[in-house]
């Protein structure tokens, strides 16, 4: 038997621990107002397998002035490889993911979990107020584990997606900063 282990195998894990997250995020978008705003989202990781994790999530995002309302809905896939800086460990003296992991979250980087994802989906309204409209984009965010069950996650996502908007249809760019917990 040798004295060190060097891999584990992944197992299939359909509902893990922490399946439940709720996340509140600030979003900048190009189209449709353009203004600041808070949207919520709510999702649920329907399965693990070792470092890649498949999460579904439904997003909402409101905004009401005198002049307009725009409610949208937002339902997409969202495939993350968890501690992706892993894969730069090397040198053997001095990996470069743990100088990585020490230079971005100081004295916690052995709790940190970074993560980066895509998102696949489609919103409401999309080509029109009655028909649905695709979205897709890319994620970078890390979760940090609290206590058995609960952990803290951050992360910054860019989307760009279909939106009927006034009577007309663009697509939209989105940056979100989006801080939740996950249970």
């Amino acid at each position: 038997m040798p004295g060190e282990a060097v891999s584990q195998e992944a197992v299939l894990d359909i509902l893990p621990l922490r399946p439940i997250n709720f996340d509140i995020s600030f979003n900048q978008r190009s189209f449709a107002p353009q203004a600041r705003v808070i949207a919520a989202q709510v999702g649920i990781t329907a399965l693990r397998y070792g470092q890649l994790e498949m999460r579904t999530v439904y997003q909402y995002y409101s905004h009401h002035t005198p002049n307009f309302v725009t409610d949208q809905h937002s339902l997409f896939l969202n495939p993350r490889w968890n501690n992706f800086i892993d894969v730069l460990n090397f040198p053997k003296t001095s990996p470069l993911n743990r100088v990585i992991r020490h230079v971005l979250f100081g004295p916690l980087e052995d709790r940190a979990v970074p993560y980066i994802g895509v998102l696949i989906g489609g919103t409401l309204p999309g080509r029109d107020a009655d028909s649905p409209g695709y979205l897709y984009g890319g994620q970078v965010g890390v979760r940090f584990p609290v206590a058995h069950g609960f952990s803290v996650d951050m992360g910054l996502q860019y989307t760009r997606f279909e939106i009927d908007f006034k009577d007309r249809a663009d697509l939209s760019q989105q940056w979100l900063f989006t801080i939740g917990v996950r249970l």
